[in-house]
């Protein structure tokens, strides 16, 4: 969490923060997050067919997506999660923990980042900040901002 806040706070950008119990799961993270207006995002880690491509894909907490669905969409191919071992070595994180922060770890700017659209029209996101007993609340902006300092690719598609 600290490196995550670290790397917020060294690159002059706009956050709030606050801790809370263990949530590993958005159903037991909800129990905790405050009503601050921001919109609480679900993150998503998989690798295509080959295991040569990872995708991050973010959307809100409050829709759900099936793999075929998703596949279709992203046109990459058949996709299935990523296993705890590439999880860890692409974003250094592990299963519980999957944020767009995690992208901090990744040096070679391997995984590409897919945002639901829908996103673009809240104030601020919520992620956790690679530990799930906390909260980062973000303005979308300074998010956006963010993804263009870690440099990974990105882009915005309908999911749903």
């Amino acid at each position: 969490m600290r490196k995550v806040l670290d790397f917020l706070e060294e690159n002059g950008l706009e956050f709030t923060f606050y801790e809370h119990p263990e949530a590993p799961t958005i159903e037991i993270a909800r129990r905790y997050w405050h009503d601050d207006g921001s919109k609480h995002c679900k993150n998503l880690f998989f690798r295509n067919h080959k295991g040569d491509r990872h995708y991050l894909v973010v959307f809100d907490c409050e829709k759900s997506l099936a793999i075929h669905d998703l596949e279709h969409r992203l046109h990459q191919g058949k996709l299935s999660f990523a296993s705890p071992q590439r999880m860890e070595r692409y974003l250094g994180l592990l299963p519980g923990s999957v944020s767009p922060f995690g992208l901090i770890n990744d040096t070679e700017n391997h995984v590409h980042l897919f945002l639901d659209a829908n996103l673009r029209k809240y104030g601020s996101l919520s992620f956790h900040p690679n530990d799930n007993r906390a909260t980062v609340v973000i303005p979308t902006a300074e998010f956006e901002r963010y993804l263009g300092i870690v440099g990974n690719t990105y882009e915005y598609i309908e999911l749903y």
